[in-house]
């Protein structure tokens, strides 16, 4: 990330039509933020290099193309240094089908949702981490998902922000 840019309510606009639609094009943005394109598009370069713009990616359909399994999984370490914590985080990125890690407050120290292909392609992974002692695994709940109603891509910036500009 380079200098840091000070947003106003365009921008936060312009991020928020980019999570509608990253496919967008340049013309059809800034006829919806209500600029003219040269200067959209140099607020969307500048939103880039900001690094507020982090990426654009496709979302998948992932039951069209077979049958999976998301499990969230409570993590609680053995030890809480900073060591322990990078450990256990460096590996938990190196597993394909963990999607997401947080570390959380409350009665365990990390969340982890995973997407696996069956409950024994997650118990393989799981097992394979804590054979790992440097991971620092102390215990671990799971939560297969049976059903998800729904789940939202898109975070209400403006909600969110509007009134801090």
């Amino acid at each position: 990330m380079t200098a840091r840019y000070k947003l106003d309510r365009i921008d936060l606009k312009i991020l928020a039509e980019l999570q509608r639609n990253g496919r967008i094009t340049n013309v059809e943005l800034a006829d919806k933020v209500a600029l003219s394109p040269s200067p959209c598009l140099m607020r969307v370069k500048k939103l880039q290099q900001s690094g507020y713009i982090t990426g654009y990616a496709a979302q998948i359909d992932v039951p069209k193309l077979g049958e999976t399994l998301t499990v969230f999984t409570e993590f609680t370490l053995k030890n809480h240094r900073q060591i322990d914590f990078a450990r256990f985080q460096d590996a938990l990125e190196k597993v394909d089908s963990c999607v997401e890690c947080h570390l959380v407050s409350g009665g365990y120290d990390y969340l982890a949702k995973f997407v696996c292909g069956s409950i024994s392609d997650y118990q393989t992974i799981i097992e394979a981490l804590i054979d790992r002692d440097e991971v620092g695994i102390d215990k671990y709940f799971s939560f297969v998902v049976m059903k998800t109603p729904f789940a939202k891509t898109q975070i209400p910036l403006s909600r969110l922000f509007a009134d801090k500009l």
